[in-house]
């Protein structure tokens, strides 16, 4: 049986902004992948678009960013570090 997380897990539409140096960018993505988030990964270093896109979304090349349904986020916050309960709440993963 499905239960609703993973059905709701399959239709998102998660993007991660990252680079390889990133630690935080590989904390975001290690919190996706301990909780089964399919995402798909856009590295700013090698695609000049996507890096054109951070700095319009975002006003500066800060990576990580998440875009969860086409909504843009940034899982971290200098000296807080990855937000947790803010990824648990955007992605609906319940606490256990």
């Amino acid at each position: 049986m499905v239960s609703a997380w993973e059905r709701y897990n399959k239709a998102m539409n998660v993007q991660v902004y990252a680079t390889a140096w990133c630690p935080d960018c590989r904390a975001a993505k290690r919190f996706l992948d301990d909780h089964g988030v399919i995402y798909t990964e856009i590295d700013v270093d090698s695609d000049a678009a996507a890096s054109a896109e951070v700095l319009r979304r975002v006003g500066k090349r800060a990576v990580p960013q998440l875009v969860i349904d086409g909504e843009w986020f940034q899982p971290y916050k200098p000296g807080r570090g990855l937000l947790v309960d803010e990824l648990h709440e955007r992605l609906g993963i319940p606490r256990v």
